[in-house]
């Protein structure tokens, strides 16, 4: 885990903008509910979030971080500082949970994996934070095709 570069406060928001996200996740099949807040603008405080979205043939749900992803960049970012998950079967939290492999890789497209902070959450009083570099090492990214 590395040091933690973002303020207590935006940490705290980035958490409950999560928790509200992931009670709009459509998750009917696992009852996994997962929610994402991705922060794009630290001093403006501008924050994507999205929720999981499940599907009954499986591969085309999609998770609450590419959710959160998409979204920003659908409205014309493309750099981000850090993304804070909260997760758990039903409406429990009671585990950190990380991005999966397909959500780690999307991330890395628009970030500095040396960077990017990733916010594995229970509460805002109990998280882990780890860079994308140490959950996604030696990744391949835009910058492996100049």
């Amino acid at each position: 885990m590395n040091n933690i570069d973002l303020p207590k406060d935006i940490i705290n928001i980035m958490i409950n903008k999560a928790k509200e996200a992931r009670k709009n996740s459509y998750s009917p099949y696992s009852n996994f509910k997962v929610g994402a807040a991705l922060l794009v603008d630290e001093e403006k405080q501008i924050i994507y979030s999205g929720c999981n979205i499940e599907n009954a043939a499986y591969s085309p749900g999609n998770c609450a971080e590419r959710t959160a992803v998409f979204k920003a960049v659908s409205e014309g970012y493309r750099s981000f500082k850090a993304i804070a998950l909260v997760a758990g079967k039903d409406e429990e939290t009671d585990e950190y949970v990380s991005p999966c492999g397909m959500c780690r890789q999307v991330l890395r497209e628009f970030v500095n994996p040396k960077e990017f902070l990733v916010i594995m959450a229970k509460s805002e009083e109990d998280y882990i934070v780890y860079t994308l570099e140490e959950l996604l090492p030696l990744s391949f990214g835009p910058d492996n095709l100049k």
